[in-house]
């Protein structure tokens, strides 16, 4: 069996995310989507609420899983037999860093990179500009599954209102 991990923050999951994450499942037997939970930094949703996010959006596949970790990614494939690590690139921008990121992984365990790139559709949606858009009001709508829109405008909501 082969098994890949998608990692990220997934703060929030964007149809770009999922794009990637479909492509990984139709190349791997199973797929672990793996959410980054690092308690120093600062995200709109609690690592519980990104993997809830995740479940949900990913149903549709019977291969995928989410699962979150801490810690070196490469631990976490040790931890759990991953053959290989699925990273979307978005643009040639993202390649330099990637590759750098692969070859240190492959370095501290015996792990793959693959890269898969982003649907031209998707090739610019990232988080971050997601939220940025939210916040002003923008309609996001497209860019993430409708429930993750409302959740992200509830958020954003709760946090202005307490300002």
């Amino acid at each position: 069996m082969h098994r890949a991990v998608c990692p990220g923050s997934f703060d929030p999951v964007t149809h770009g995310h999922l794009d990637v994450i479909e492509k990984a499942a139709k190349l791997f037997d199973e797929v672990i989507v793996g959410v980054g939970v690092n308690q120093s930094k600062s995200r709109l949703f609690a690592p519980d609420e990104r993997m809830d996010m995740l479940t949900r959006a990913c149903a549709g596949w019977d291969n995928v899983r989410v699962d979150g970790f801490t810690g070196l990614l490469t631990d976490f494939c040790l931890q759990h037999d991953i053959d290989a690590i699925v990273k979307g690139l978005r643009a040639v921008s993202d390649f330099d860093y990637e590759l750098q990121m692969a070859q240190m992984n492959s370095s501290l365990a015996p792990v793959e990179t693959v890269f898969v790139p982003t649907s031209p559709e998707w090739s610019f949606v990232a988080s971050s500009l997601v939220k940025e858009v939210a916040t002003f009001g923008g309609d996001v709508t497209g860019l993430v599954p409708d429930f993750v829109r409302d959740l992200l405008v509830e958020r954003l909501a709760e946090r202005a209102g307490g300002q």
